[in-house]
């Protein structure tokens, strides 16, 4: 089938690649597809997208400071008894 025209879809999705856009297909619950599809919406609007990126970025992409240490530093361990008694180990008889 040499020499056949692409689809109109093709010729759109060719056209958005050479713009910087790229196809991303998710699997959301259907409560959330509505919201999904909002923010795509809002990252291509030219308008909009640097408060959004910026907004996403700080409330979801941020990494959190200080790794798994400061996660467990600010953990609740109120009522957590974390002494232990030393552990000498065993009698070896030789």
């Amino acid at each position: 089938m040499a020499g056949t025209n692409p689809s109109p879809v093709t010729k759109w999705r060719r056209h958005r690649q050479r713009q910087g856009f790229v196809r991303v297909e998710i699997q959301v619950r259907k409560k959330d597809a509505s919201l999904v599809r909002n923010v795509a919406r809002a990252l291509a609007d030219p308008e909009r997208e640097t408060e959004v990126r910026a907004i996403l970025r700080e409330k979801i992409a941020a990494p959190r400071p200080g790794g798994l240490k400061a996660l467990l530093a600010s953990a609740p361990l109120d009522g957590i008894d974390l002494e232990r008694s030393r552990d000498v180990g065993r009698d070896v008889g030789l």
